[in-house]
């Protein structure tokens, strides 16, 4: 009975729309996804606080790989930064976030597509660099130097192609950790990362030269950058992470002023010679609204004060995109 009311009303049209009968099961392509690479290790906790100010909301389970995302066109993999480069250059990856110098140690500058620079670290906004560095009391003062000794590095690759380079002949071998330890009692000298130098200061070890400064980069897999949707998407990521990063350590200001001041607060502020200035609905007053750097405003304010602004307001920023 069931079969011949639902026949009724199939004959009688019911249920269609756009001549899609509502009985049949609608087919649905799935939803596209990006297969993001986000490094794991010492900058997964600097890089997801990045992307939580760019508006993505990111939970790591110490039991997955895979982190919850609140976007559901992404999909993100937790993979150390030492691999994201080869794995976006073989395609298992769509985009990665990993560092320059991985990029190089790998090989894989060319099999990439670089998408954008950004610049922090796991402690400070600044490039970590690869050095090489040797005990205070080592006799070891330039890379020549270096011949027919023995380093400890990571990145072997780096190393050995910065001693051609300079036409020196040593041994380098793999460090799988503590290598600050090494330099001392079981290798001439070290080529180890540093942000501060404070580690290798610590450890009493001199630096003798620095062979690269690296910056995380925004890496796509060629074939995926010429997908329209995942371009759109990996360029989307890009201009909102820069614009996280660029509002970092600074502050918006808002405030009154006299339109007749309005010079003499331009002039002798030369940090609000770009602001946005509209009228007051008050005759004779406009509204200045700008953007400068954290550090200088406990001194600006009270200038402001005194070149006749009134009403300042200070907020922080998410994003600043130029």
């Amino acid at each position: 009975m069931a079969t011949a009311f639902r026949r009724s009303l199939a004959d009688a049209g019911v249920g269609r729309s756009c001549g899609t009968d509502f009985m049949s099961k609608e087919t649905k392509e799935p939803m596209p996804k990006l297969r993001l690479g986000l490094p794991k290790g010492s900058l997964q906790d600097a890089t997801l606080e990045k992307f939580a100010k760019a508006g993505w909301n990111i939970t790591v389970s110490s039991r997955s790989y895979e982190p919850y995302v609140d976007d559901p066109e992404l999909q993100i993999r937790l993979i150390r930064a030492q691999e994201i480069g080869r794995y976006v250059a073989h395609g298992y990856l769509d985009a990665g976030l990993t560092g320059h110098d991985w990029i190089m140690e790998n090989g894989v500058g060319k099999q990439v597509h670089e998408v954008g620079e950004f610049v922090f670290s796991k402690a400070t906004r600044q490039a970590t660099r690869w050095v090489l560095a040797v005990p205070e009391e080592s006799p070891i003062r330039t890379v020549k130097d270096l011949e027919g000794k023995r380093i400890a590095t990571e990145v072997m690759g780096l190393t050995r192609r910065w001693l051609r380079k300079h036409g020196v002949k040593a041994e380098v071998e793999f460090s799988w950790g503590a290598t600050e330890v090494k330099a001392r009692e079981l290798v001439d000298a070290i080529v180890d990362v540093t942000e501060t130098g404070s580690s290798l200061r610590a450890n009493k070890l001199r630096i003798v030269d620095t062979l690269l400064e690296s910056t995380p980069r925004l890496v796509a897999n060629k074939d995926s950058w010429k997908d329209e949707w995942k371009r759109h998407k990996i360029e989307t990521i890009a201009l909102l992470l820069k614009g996280a990063i660029t509002a970092e350590g600074k502050v918006g200001l808002k405030m009154n002023v006299k339109s007749d001041h309005l010079p003499q607060l331009l002039q002798s502020l030369p940090a609000l010679r770009n602001p946005t200035v509209s009228s007051l609905s008050q005759s004779g007053w406009v509204a200045v609204e700008t953007v400068i750097d954290e550090a200088v405003v406990r001194e600006m304010i009270p200038q402001l004060k005194a070149a006749g602004a009134e009403g300042i307001i200070e907020y922080p920023l998410n994003k600043v995109v130029y």
